[in-house]
């Protein structure tokens, strides 16, 4: 805001931004490049000075702060490739005119070899040649030093690495200060001079520690804001190591840290009630403004209050939580990695519909954090598998299509919240259940194709059965995109592609906020409930487009074969899902009923599930996490 800026169009802006465009919002102070820039891009320009500082590569500079360090995989120069690197340099430019005050001035330059770069057009990956560039499939990387590309592909020592996974911050921290590994200093470095910068800038740049970090995480995509680094690592420690080190001479600016930031009985700048406000000395509490109250699970920095949502009504181990917050509205959470489906889930998901239609006026399926469900647990399959139960595993598929059905005719209304991956297993529960209030950001897939197998959840069925109700006379017509999407593994990469596709229907709920999917799922919920909801009738009697479907589209696969397109197992697999989606060995136009297909769709699986060609496929997922094309 402006000095004379109108709070009610503040306020009005601030709530279209955060759920109409859903954006999270920093309210910053008017200082050069703002809050995200202004770190962030400092952050990148002490990359690349302790980089030249240790002799580090920049291949080798990008291997360590990406993912590692709970970072974007573009890291330090691919982002700086992605960005622009005029628009990077411009930026810099920003900081270097209108900072001369700033103890990291000197720091506020152009590269010599960035600015020889830019100078001959090579502008990152607008112009196909940046830091990095390639050379058919070869990835080369500027080396500044020669002036010239080298391969790419360096990565970080494997004992910086081993640092880098200790879980404990404290513990990684003093192993990468302890270290004589020069990857280890520069490291230590970036952490360091980051530190240095936030601290003695917050008061000018941020109302708060907390706008701070949510800016970084949001606007340059860390997993964990710089302050919350600093706090989890423990706040007196790195502060003496810091002062250590600008006594020494070692970090880039001899400034002095702020007072605050070394008082003795500081443990940090999050609290349970607020994130300190360094110009005021004080602690910032939330914004009050009303559009907040529809985030009943907020970004939340590390040491601030985050309350139990909701009451509690019952959990189970690797399996489900189920709450209420006593509006009538059960709310039921997967527990397991990654919310993969398996027996547990299975069985605490039928727990919390029960328990949904004896007390609740509806049931909503809410992930605490992404993903929706990585898909079924075929890890939990694994015993039964390598002992050749197979009447074990087809009962466990049996019971997650009762379970698919469970939704889709439960007495109460149904409604899932999706963010993120929603695959297989996922996607099917999604397809079942009366509505989906789907993130703008939800990946979802009928993916088995890729582990050597096909839908066995009802999603082969769901599809026949929408291709039925949307075919006008030519069920075959209809039914050949779905067929395809599940053929081959057609994932929508946001929920409005997702829409497309055909796995959420037109009448689903897109949202761009993410903290806002649990509310508006619980208002689709109530609101149901509220007009009098009664489950669909059981579909009885659609058509099925028979066996002379089924040879169509084999015609089809035929030529793909033909032509290398697919495999010979691929051409298997195809085959029998063309068999399952077309209602097997019967004439064009058979009205089937939903648990025919059901019927079908398991033998299907269980078919596959017994082929080596797909048990190599499941394995080399399991262990790689990668699809095998066999």
């Amino acid at each position: 805001p402006c000095l004379t800026s109108d709070a009610g169009v503040l306020d009005n802006l601030e709530r279209f931004l955060v759920t109409t465009l859903g954006k999270g919002v920093v309210r910053a102070k008017d200082t050069p490049n703002f809050v995200a820039n202004r770190i962030g891009v400092f952050s990148m320009l002490a990359t690349i000075a302790n980089a030249e500082k240790y002799g580090i590569r920049f291949d080798v500079v990008d291997d360590l702060t990406g993912p590692r360090l709970g970072r974007p995989k573009s890291a330090t120069f691919r982002t700086a490739d992605v960005v622009g690197l005029d628009t990077f340099a411009h930026v810099v430019k920003t900081m270097q005119d209108t900072l001369p005050n700033d103890p990291w001035h000197g720091l506020f330059k152009t590269p010599a070899w960035l600015a020889a770069l830019i100078e001959k057009g090579a502008l990152g990956q607008k112009t196909k040649c940046g830091i990095y560039k390639k050379e058919g499939k070869q990835t080369l990387v500027l080396d500044p030093a020669k002036g010239e590309y080298v391969n790419a592909g360096e990565k970080g020592d494997d004992a910086v690495k081993a640092i880098l996974k200790e879980t404990n911050p404290a513990v990684k921290f003093k192993k990468l200060r302890d270290s004589q590994h020069p990857q280890a200093q520069f490291l230590w470095a970036c952490f360091r001079d980051v530190f240095h910068y936030i601290a003695y800038h917050l008061a000018d740049v941020a109302d708060n520690a907390r706008d701070l970090d949510l800016a970084i995480r949001w606007g340059f995509g860390w997993s964990v804001g710089p302050f919350e680094t600093w706090q989890a690592a423990g706040w007196q420690q790195v502060a003496g190591w810091m002062q250590e080190d600008i006594a020494a001479g070692h970090s880039l600016s001899q400034a002095a840290l702020p007072a605050w930031a070394l008082e003795a009985d500081r443990a940090g700048v999050h609290f349970a009630h607020g994130s300190y406000n360094a110009a005021q000395g004080t602690l910032a509490g939330r914004s009050t403004l009303d559009v907040y109250q529809r985030q009943l699970a907020p970004a939340r920095v590390l040491g601030e209050d985050a309350p139990q949502l909701g009451e509690t009504v019952f959990e189970t181990e690797g399996g489900v939580r189920a709450f209420t917050s006593g509006d009538g509205v059960l709310v039921v959470s997967f527990t397991s990695k990654a919310h993969a489906i398996g027996p547990a889930v299975i069985e605490g998901l039928n727990k919390a519909i029960d328990l949904a239609e004896a007390q609740y006026k509806a049931l909503v399926i809410w992930q605490t954090e992404e993903p929706f469900s990585v898909g079924a647990d075929l890890q939990s399959m694994m015993p039964a598998f390598m002992t050749g139960n197979w009447a074990a595993i087809d009962d466990t598929v049996r019971q997650f299509q009762n379970t698919s059905m469970r939704l889709r005719y439960s007495l109460v209304p149904v409604v899932a919240a999706s963010q993120g991956y929603a695959f297989g297993g996922g996607c099917e529960f999604l397809m079942h259940c009366d509505k989906v209030v789907a993130a703008l950001e939800t990946y979802i897939g009928l993916v088995e194709v890729g582990v050597g197998l096909l839908p066995g959840g009802g999603g082969c069925k769901e599809f026949a059965l929408r291709a039925a109700q949307e075919s006008r006379g030519d069920v075959l017509a209809a039914l050949k995109d779905y067929f395809m999407a599940i053929a081959t593994a057609k994932v929508g990469t946001s929920a409005l592609e997702g829409q497309a596709i055909g796995y959420l229907k037109k009448t689903d709920t897109v949202v761009f906020n993410v903290h806002e999917l649990l509310y508006v799922a619980k208002q689709e919920a109530l609101a149901m409930a509220e007009a009098g909801y009664r489950p669909p009738l059981k579909a009885k009697g659609f058509p099925v487009a028979g066996r002379s479907g089924a040879a169509s589209i084999k015609g089809q696969l035929v030529n793909m074969l033909e032509g290398n397109f697919i495999t010979k197992h691929d051409f298997t697999i195809a085959s029998l899902i063309a068999d399952v989606m077309t209602g097997g060995d019967l004439e064009a136009g058979t009205l089937v009923d939903e648990q025919w297909l059901l019927d079908l769709e398991r033998k299907a699986f269980m078919s596959l599930l017994k082929n080596p060609l797909s048990q190599a496929r499941i394995a080399n997922m399991l262990t790689t996490g990668k699809p095998l094309r066999n």
